[in-house]
């Protein structure tokens, strides 16, 4: 089983550069996976700059406005959810007696940030390397888990957060949010012969069918997302929960990839992810 994971994977990896759409469709007749069209929640994601520097936060805030009003970032955009061609983003080595812009991430959160051998893709890793530009710097990307992408931030070990970070009170202990550069939402991800959802107009209508779900049932999440946050209840995020059991996975590959397994019953990430995610699994079963 580990070896066939390991395959797919390293297979996801290998289809992924041919883009996604972000809806989760594709031309195969027969899906392993489907995303289920709605959207479950709201968010903003934005940017997480250490405390102790204002002056970065300006400018972070000037360079967001800056690639908005001129295009680049819907030609950003367009890389990964149109049909441009991603920019790949070399990392410097950490050297403290560099002028360094140092970028927390987590880099399994296509198309956001991901791999291709030793180059970084994505969304947030094309708008650090012009950041970094920008502010005359050297780009140096510090890969980690995604619960302590923030945590790096607010022990001042790395300068901002760029990891498709959904804004929110917790999150801001340890970080302060620039503005808003991306509106998000999180959406269910099923097994492609369930209809149970297929009916389903709005979120109201999906969460009626999840508040039946039962303990017996298990929610795949990426670990430290607004997904796990989904699933589990959180009142600062405004989140009741759901009556069934959260599975945390390192990415959300790896959970949609225990749910082709039976293992999972649903899972819930992000929905450019999940499209990305479904689409690539759906190519090489």
């Amino acid at each position: 089983m580990k070896k066939f994971i390991a395959l797919c994977m390293a297979m996801l990896l290998a289809v992924s550069m041919i883009g996604c759409s972000g809806n989760g469709e594709t031309t195969e007749q027969t899906q392993a996976v489907k995303v289920v069209p709605i959207d479950l929640t709201q968010e903003e994601y934005a940017f997480g700059v250490d405390k102790t520097q204002p002056e970065l936060l300006e400018q972070v805030n000037a360079f967001i406005a800056k690639i908005q009003e001129d295009g680049t970032l819907d030609e950003i955009f367009n890389k990964y959810f149109g049909d441009g061609e991603p920019t790949p983003v070399v990392s410097a080595e950490l050297d403290t007696s560099k002028d360094q812009l140092i970028v927390a991430t987590n880099a399994a959160f296509e198309p956001f940030e991901y791999m291709d051998g030793d180059n970084y893709l994505g969304i947030d890793m094309e708008i650090a390397a012009l950041l970094a530009e920008e502010l005359g710097q050297e780009l140096v990307i510090q890969n980690m888990e995604f619960d302590a992408v923030c945590l790096s931030v607010g022990q001042q070990r790395c300068d901002i957060a760029m990891a498709g970070l959904t804004v929110n009170a917790e999150r801001e202990e340890y970080v302060t949010f620039s503005d808003t550069y991306y509106q998000a939402s999180q959406r269910l991800i099923t097994t492609g012969d369930d209809t149970t959802f297929d009916a389903c107009t709005d979120a109201a209508s999906v969460e009626e069918i999840l508040a039946g779900l039962s303990s017996s049932d298990k929610v795949g999440v990426q670990r430290g997302t607004t997904g796990q946050y989904y699933v589990e209840g959180d009142e600062d995020w405004g989140f009741p929960g759901l009556p069934a059991e959260c599975v945390p996975y390192s990415n959300g590959s790896l959970a949609v990839q225990d749910l082709i397994n039976g293992n999972l019953t649903y899972v819930i990430i992000d929905a450019a992810p999940a499209g990305c995610i479904t689409e690539a699994l759906n190519e090489v079963q």
